[in-house]
């Protein structure tokens, strides 16, 4: 069974075999032991206070960092990883490139020229933020990749007053196998005076460093060599999978640019995420030992014994409650009577 639930202390091994799996460009799952055990450990003080954050009158997000690992219950193994991070910004600023247009004209010439430029962005205060998504390579198959994305989407609807408003995704960019980027050859190894996989590396362990070795000047895109221009707002060809979950989700491309490989930076509001607006929460009616026939769901559970939990599922929705199968209620530790939250796996064709 393939349950996701809240990371904890005890997975740094099975977090540093994945990252050991990754390629360049994954910056939130760095090869790094210590660097993954601080995460790990500031994600389970994280979601030990989850209840208090979440009450109304919380003061809501505040920089936690919620980590939920993919474990493969017949193996005993960590499989996958995904993330959220309730608010960016803060003492060291979320940056990006914000895409936008400079015009140069002459009356005299009658001559008008719009010029793409990629203008630097320093936020302070949010968004919210998708990261640290990964699959073990042999379990990217049956859509389980979608199962661990949808996911955190229940935990936000379920905690709403933990995350900001708007939430946004940076995908990977374009990175060959060497770890070279186009777009990091022609701009940011000009300041940073080193290659993108060390930069991208300091810039987890250096917060400070992406502030003050950035250039603050608008960069006119004519002017960057071709292969770099080619790979503004573009996915790895390895991304386009989660690209294209999150687009069917709701999210959008609206001009923002990682400022490392240049790939996009994808927004949606938190309440009109499809995995928040359509998810329910209700109450188990009855608990089934043969196998349930309908379409496939992603369910959560969110009480006393656990913070969260979530699977795929196959669920019976009759009268506002549902049915589950007893696989599916002991992987979640949930009887009858309680309360579970569930949303379609993938959204309706129409």
């Amino acid at each position: 069974m393939m349950v996701i639930r809240p990371v904890t202390v005890h997975d740094i091994d099975g977090l540093l075999d994945l990252a050991n799996l990754s390629t360049y460009g994954l910056t939130t799952l760095p090869k790094d032991r210590e660097l993954l055990e601080r995460r790990a450990r500031h994600a389970a003080r994280c979601f030990k206070t989850v209840d208090d954050d979440a009450h109304p009158n919380a003061s809501g997000a505040e920089g936690q960092s919620y980590l939920f690992a993919l474990h493969d219950t017949d193996a005993n193994k960590l499989v996958g990883i995904s993330g959220l991070e309730s608010k960016l910004g803060g003492f060291h600023p979320f940056y990006y490139y914000k895409i936008e247009t400079s015009v140069h004209q002459s009356k005299a010439l009658e001559m008008r020229k719009e010029i793409p430029t990629l203008q630097l962005v320093a936020e302070h205060d949010g968004p919210s933020e998708l990261c640290s998504l990964f699959l073990h390579p042999a379990y990217r198959k049956g859509g389980m990749g979608r199962v661990l994305s949808v996911s955190r989407f229940l935990f936000l609807a379920q905690f709403p007053t933990l995350f900001d408003p708007t939430v946004i995704a940076e995908m990977r960019g374009v990175i060959d196998e060497q770890g070279r980027s186009p777009f990091w050859d022609a701009v940011g190894t000009h300041f940073f005076g080193m290659d993108f996989p060390m930069a991208d590396y300091l810039s987890i362990k250096v917060k400070e460093l992406t502030g003050e070795l950035l250039p603050r000047y608008p960069l006119y895109l004519p002017l960057l060599p071709k292969t770099a221009q080619a790979v503004v707002g573009k996915v790895h060809p390895r991304t386009e999978p989660a690209l294209a979950i999150l687009k069917k989700e709701g999210f959008d491309y609206n001009g923002w640019v990682n400022i490392f490989e240049g790939g996009p930076v994808i927004t949606c509001h938190r309440d009109e995420i499809r995995g928040v607006r359509e998810s329910r929460e209700t109450i188990i009616a009855a608990i089934e030992s043969r196998p349930i026939e309908s379409e496939q769901y992603v369910v959560s559970v969110s009480n006393a014994k656990q913070v969260f939990a979530a699977c795929e599922a196959k669920l019976k929705v009759e009268d506002g409650c549902v049915t589950l199968t007893r696989e599916v209620a002991s992987a979640l530790d949930v009887s009858v009577g309680d309360t579970v939250r569930y949303v379609k796996l993938r959204p309706d064709s129409n």
